[in-house]
């Protein structure tokens, strides 16, 4: 696409190359709002088509939904989970199977992107819940009043937080989950993005964790990964050069340290081609990711 004819593409592959590098740039905080506009201007043609494919690159939660909140084959509530060493406490989503009432599941932490838990990842729990685990989705924006509805707000948000607090958080409300009524003791934790950083680190710092499935996430501090005990399963974007650089130092840790795990690359998908809610979202490798994703959930947790 080289000037707006009052259409966008719905694909990734059909942006500029360097548009979706500018979009990247945009959601992790290296660029503002403007700067994208800007910059983008000067590839699609002038500003009236830079906002227009700012808003098509943009999350649409009611087009990628596929469990709706109010589906009566899930049932969902909120907790709240003391978190002395973060920022006090944190407020987590947790969703699991409607007719397993009583039953005791393994659990599923569920890490959301860098804009707090918004519906997107709301929508992930449940899919894990008709898939028969207990998920819990922690909020990082607890602190800041929760996800605040407006993605943009969000991310600005976000970016005041102060990472090793969000990450003891995380902790808190992991350990938590594994001791909940309604879970048989069995955590595994997955994430995006930002999650999949949580995901990482979570297998670092938990002992008893199963497993753990991080999407495009960042690699935790290498000097902990000799504490990893739970099987890694390790989703990378083939066109995600920025977060794909971290892996050979992440692989040279992981194979010292003897832990277990599989790695995919997706080839000629961007970060995040899991979120369905995107043009960057690509089905096939999401339902690649996501079937070996529940393969090894039903192989460690039972």
């Amino acid at each position: 696409m080289t000037e707006f004819d009052g259409t966008v593409p719905k694909q990734a592959k059909d942006f500029p190359r360097k548009v979706l590098d500018l979009f990247d740039a945009y959601v992790h905080g290296s660029l503002d709002r403007r700067g994208f506009l800007t910059q983008c201007a000067t590839h699609v043609g002038g500003m009236v088509s830079a906002t227009a494919v700012l808003a098509a690159l943009s999350p649409d939660f009611a087009r990628g939904q596929v469990i709706a909140a109010d589906d009566p084959r899930v049932e969902t509530r909120w907790i709240e989970v003391d978190s002395p060493q973060g920022y006090g406490r944190i407020r987590a989503y947790v969703a699991r199977p409607a007719d397993k009432a009583g039953a005791a599941l393994p659990v599923v932490v569920v890490a959301h992107e860098n804009r707090g838990l918004n519906p997107h990842i709301e929508d992930i729990a449940r899919r894990l819940a008709l898939e028969g685990f207990m998920a819990v989705a922690p909020d990082a924006l607890t602190t800041l009043g929760g996800y605040p509805g407006d993605e943009d707000k969000a991310r600005e948000m976000f970016a005041t937080l102060d990472r090793d607090k969000i990450g003891e958080d995380f902790v808190a409300a992991a350990n938590h989950a594994q001791r909940m009524a309604g879970g048989n003791g069995q955590l595994a934790a997955t994430g995006f993005c930002f999650g999949g950083g949580v995901a990482n680190l979570l297998a670092t710092r938990l002992p008893s964790l199963k497993a753990a499935i991080p999407f495009y996430g960042s690699p935790p501090p290498l000097q902990d990964v000799p504490n990893i005990k739970a099987e890694l399963l390790i989703h990378y974007a083939g066109n995600d050069t920025r977060i794909n650089a971290t892996w050979p130092d992440y692989k040279a840790a992981l194979d010292k340290a003897g832990v277990r795990y599989q790695a995919f690359v997706y080839d000629g998908v961007e970060h995040g081609f899991n979120n369905d809610t995107t043009p960057r979202f690509d089905k096939a490798a999401a339902d690649l990711a996501w079937g070996r994703t529940l393969e090894l959930l039903r192989r460690t947790l039972g």
